[in-house]
């Protein structure tokens, strides 16, 4: 289990990383819904995983990943600025389908409800 500081330091930088990329005129990054599911950072604190999933799929979450990692050198700045760091970890984005795999669990969960609810409607009576 991740220490306090550590954990603390994923929820501060998910906070602001999210402020940060309202920011970004990078098409790429504005015109979707994303949004980072999971952060990780190094137990010595210079690297940092960031998770970015997209409800509209894997596609679209590569495409705002290629735009964060273009913006990397202003979102460390940025980063350092805002929670006032004398060493920022190194920013790797990182694209993964955990909301669009979500969704499809849901659909499907939905599905068998619907099934199950309606399989008394047509059972037999013999």
């Amino acid at each position: 289990m991740p220490s306090h500081r550590i954990q603390h330091m994923c929820e501060s930088i998910k906070r602001e990383l999210t402020a940060i990329t309202r920011e970004l005129n990078d098409p790429r990054v504005r015109n979707n819904f994303s949004d980072f599911v999971k952060i990780d950072i190094s137990k010595d604190m210079s690297v940092c995983n960031v998770y970015v999933s997209s409800i509209d799929g894997f596609l679209k979450a590569e495409e705002t990943v290629k735009g964060l990692n273009s913006a990397v050198p202003h979102i460390k700045w940025e980063l350092g600025k805002r929670l006032k760091l004398r060493f920022i970890p190194e920013v790797k984005f990182i694209a993964t389908d955990s909301i669009e795999y979500g969704i499809n669990m849901i659909k499907k969960i939905n599905d068998l409800n619907y099934l199950n609810n309606n399989m008394g409607e047509y059972k037999c009576s013999h």
